[in-house]
C-alpha cells in the first residue's frame, strides 16, 4: 500500500480509471458480439443496425483513448467486410 498521501490519489485515480476502462471495453466487446450474432443469422438489417451501434461506441472509447485509433479502425474495417462479404453470398 502507498505510504505518501500523493500515492493514496494516485491510487484512488487509477482505480476510478481503470473501473471506467473496464466498462467502455465490456460495451465495445458486447456491441461486436451483437454484430457477430446478427451476421450468424444471416440477417443483414440487423447487422447493419448493430454495426452503426458498435461504430459509436468504438469511434467514442477511442476519443477517450480507451483503445488506440488504429484498433478502433481495424475492428470497423472487419465488420463491414463481414457485412459486405454476407450480402454478397446472398446476392449470388
Amino acid at each position: 500500500m502507498p505510504i505518501k498521501q500523493s500515492a493514496v490519489k494516485e491510487l484512488r485515480k487509477t482505480k476510478k480509471r481503470t473501473a471506467r476502462n473496464r466498462s467502455a471495453k465490456s460495451n465495445i466487446k458486447d456491441a461486436l458480439k451483437k454484430v457477430t450474432k446478427a451476421l450468424q443469422s444471416k440477417d443483414i438489417v440487423a447487422a447493419r443496425a448493430a454495426a452503426q451501434e458498435a461504430v459509436k461506441i468504438l469511434d467514442k472509447a477511442a476519443a477517450k483513448h480507451i483503445i488506440h485509433r488504429n484498433k478502433a479502425a481495424r475492428k470497423k474495417s472487419r465488420v463491414f467486410a463481414a457485412i459486405k462479404k454476407i450480402e454478397a453470398d446472398k446476392r449470388g
